[in-house]
């Protein structure tokens, strides 16, 4: 017992001392808000501990060092008169709010060698946040505004609306914001027209292409990049989808037939036990002593196996709508199996093993037609097809 409590002592104190270095190592090295952080974490319990006296000197080192940073970075860059840093200031008036928000809970805290309570400058920056986020947020929208009447390509609409999605989260309903918003989004989104061909000798089951055009079930969240089965009037679209099918193959239907022969040495109820002079053998407390009866049975089991396939080739094409080129192709092939196995027996079925049991009783049933089998490879095709819309990229 007292070697375990002088290794969980030593533990605590190893563990200890490594987070005194890692701070002061932080503190050192300019990493201010780190070692904030660490020494924070350590006086969340027990301030007033002896032990926990390293972390307050140097959490009220690294909070002054962190203020005098950050106040000299924002005189600088208010020097500038660049409209362009006040998104940099308005960010480090609200590391300096939340910063000694963080501190607030654990004061007063106290410095024993000292005799002194440490030092830790609050102050109220509630005003210039306010009055930096308006210059912030008139500057966004000015400058989104004059952007969107000059812009030509997706990635400058794009950029605009990351600007405008900010105006809004700082300054919810600024001005006509939403407005500008969906005007950014929606010239930043590339359209893309999405047909079907069928090239192959197979008529192709109207379900089918339905569910394969239905962009709605493929569960895709593209900000940027809208797929319409049925084109729309009012759209200028920027590349053409091509699902283009070339080959279907279905098997004839089939039925294997497999027959076995099982023999196998059952329990059929008991017998009492002889020995070597055909006497019934008595246990030690006098007891008849009874074994299983074992016997030899036999079966003959027919197994059918009713087997279809179809195979389904082709591939998808993007191509540009403006310069009419293909910009791309990818193969999809397809296969779906129907396989349905019953079977009967002639003999004892206790000769078969479990797995063969399962069989038995099923009847044969009826083959799908062409056109199910077609159908349903239609779930594979679109996980496939999926695969290629959530990879591919437009450049």
């Amino acid at each position: 017992m007292k070697k375990l409590l002088l290794l969980l002592v030593i533990i605590i104190i190893t563990f200890s001392c490594s987070s005194v270095k890692k701070t002061e190592k932080a503190l050192n090295t300019g990493n201010y808000d780190q070692a904030i952080n660490i020494a924070l974490s350590k006086l969340r319990t027990n301030k007033n501990k002896k032990g926990k006296q390293p972390y307050i000197l140097m959490l009220e080192q690294a909070y002054d060092k962190a203020i005098d940073r950050d106040k000299n970075a924002v005189i600088f860059l208010e020097k500038e008169e660049n409209p362009a840093n006040l998104e940099r200031i308005y960010n480090t008036y609200l590391s300096l709010k939340k910063r000694q928000e963080r501190i607030k809970p654990l004061l007063p805290l106290y410095v024993v060698e000292e005799s002194r309570t440490a030092n830790f400058s609050i102050d109220n920056y509630d005003q210039k946040i306010i009055n930096t986020k308006e210059k912030l947020s008139r500057y966004l929208y000015n400058n989104a505004k004059s952007l969107l009447s000059s812009a030509r390509k997706k990635l400058e609409y794009r950029n605009i609306y990351e600007d405008l999605i900010y105006l809004d989260k700082i300054t919810p309903n600024y001005k006509n914001t939403r407005e500008m918003i969906e005007e950014a989004h929606e010239k930043g989104t590339d359209f893309i027209k999405v047909t079907m061909q069928n090239n192959t000798n197979v008529i192709i089951p109207k379900r089918l292409e339905s569910d394969l055009l239905n962009f709605s079930t493929y569960g895709l969240d593209d900000l940027w990049t809208v797929y319409h089965s049925r084109p729309q009037r009012s759209i200028l679209y920027n590349y053409a989808m091509i699902v283009d099918l070339r080959e279907i193959n279905i098997s004839p239907e089939q039925i294997k037939e497999k027959q076995l022969k099982k023999e196998r040495l059952v329990k059929d109820g008991w017998e009492y036990l002889l020995d070597e002079n055909d006497e019934i053998v008595i246990d030690d407390k006098g007891k008849k002593v009874k074994v299983d009866k074992l016997i030899k049975v036999q079966c003959e089991y027919y197994e059918f196996t009713q087997f279809k396939a179809a195979n389904v080739v082709g591939n998808v094409q993007y191509k540009n709508l403006e310069t009419k080129q293909l910009l791309d192709a990818f193969p999809i092939v397809s296969e779906h199996v129907f396989q349905h196995t019953y079977a009967n027996y002639n003999g004892d079925k206790r000769a078969l093993e479990d797995p063969l049991l399962g069989y038995l009783g099923l009847k044969s049933v009826q083959f799908p037609s062409n056109e199910q089998m077609v159908y349903d490879s239609g779930e594979d095709l679109k996980n496939k097809i999926k695969k290629i819309i959530t990879t591919y990229r437009f450049k």
